[in-house]
């Protein structure tokens, strides 16, 4: 369910809210932040894919070693659907590209659906003055601590946290500096105590938010 990622390895750092298959965007970002592949690293919030047309190409950063990621809902419905064999809930939400695709990159999607198994629900970036906490939905506790069980469901589809924040009710979380969180689009960036809210809806004609952490 953790993952811990030692800051020191990298010179910078960058964190990118739901990409839904805005690989080009991502990429012309990238380029005009002078992204090193051999000293800078990428986390995405999860949602790498469905709804965009460059799913297949989002999906397929995931075995390059300046890229990392947490398990979105997104990629947990298309685990699903591919498990039970029932494509209508992944479908209906986005994942109608898979149905789009030639046999044989089917097959290449698959190979790398199996890479989506091992992404974790949460990851623990330590940079040198700061912890950050990056989940996709929320990280359903009070105080975080490394390795602490807590909700598969709610870490990947937990809005009441963020809805609770929008009417005034503001939910703190201790145990890091920082928390990290995507899911929901929004139309800007939402900061409140400690926790950010960077999905801004890119793949609907928003903006695609990237924060350097590092």
């Amino acid at each position: 369910m953790y993952q811990r990622i030692l800051g020191q390895h990298w010179r910078h750092i960058w964190l990118v809210g739901d990409l839904h298959g805005c690989h080009h965007l991502l990429m012309t970002k990238l380029k005009l932040l002078k992204f090193h592949p051999y000293e800078d690293l990428i986390i995405s919030v999860g949602d790498l894919i469905d709804r965009g047309s460059e799913s297949f190409r989002c999906l397929s950063l995931l075995p390059h070693p300046w890229f990392r990621a947490i398990r979105g809902n997104h990629e947990q419905m298309a685990l699903d659907a591919l498990d039970n064999n029932d494509m209508s809930l992944w479908f209906s939400n986005g994942g109608y590209w898979y149905q789009q695709l030639t046999y044989e990159e089917q097959l290449k999607v698959k190979a790398l659906f199996q890479l989506c198994r091992e992404l974790p629900y949460i990851i623990e970036l330590q940079c040198e003055n700061e912890v950050h906490i990056i989940a996709h939905a929320d990280y359903p506790a009070t105080v975080y601590v490394w390795h602490q069980p807590v909700d598969r469901e709610q870490v990947l589809w937990n809005r009441e946290r963020l809805a609770a924040h929008l009417a005034g009710r503001h939910q703190p979380i201790r145990g890091a500096d920082h928390f990290w969180f995507g899911h929901t689009p929004l139309n800007a960036r939402y900061d409140i105590e400690n926790q950010h809210y960077i999905d801004t809806g890119a793949v609907f004609g928003g903006e695609l938010t990237l924060v350097q952490l590092q």
